[in-house]
């Protein structure tokens, strides 16, 4: 799994770096910083090292995300972002998703979810309390 890993992390270190040179990418603010943030994403999602998030993986994806979906809902989301007609989305299909003008539900539920959790990261030390303070 290992060996698996470090292959797809070449893969996808060749695709931002597409992404990168892309003369119609240049534009985009923190592009850097969001390669990254799509990178650790679909690694998350991507369990068996293959390149590709296939169904089941969207599936258990979507389930993490409290967002659970049918088959044939998966099937369509899959159909919206897969460029290659694989069955499956890749890094790159995945990046040209989230870089890209138009809505997917995929992207749309992946958004929400990053801007969740910027908003949930408390900062600092808890406050103090007491029994007195429970309910």
């Amino acid at each position: 799994m290992a060996k698996a890993k470090t292959v797809l992390e070449k893969e996808i270190y060749v695709v931002i770096k597409a992404y990168k040179d892309d003369e119609d990418y240049a534009d985009i603010d923190d592009l850097d910083e969001k390669l990254n943030s799509y990178k650790e994403q679909f690694m998350e999602f991507d369990e068996d090292c293959s390149g590709d998030i296939d169904l089941m993986e969207l599936k258990r994806m979507m389930e993490k995300l409290d967002q659970a979906k049918t088959h044939l809902e998966l099937k369509k989301m899959i159909a919206e972002v897969d460029r290659r007609n694989s069955g499956s989305i890749s890094f790159n299909d995945f990046v040209f998703m989230m870089l890209g003008k138009k809505s997917s539900i995929l992207k749309m539920i992946l958004m929400f979810e990053e801007k969740k959790k910027e908003r949930e990261k408390p900062t600092g030390e808890p406050p103090k309390r007491d029994l007195s303070s429970l309910p």
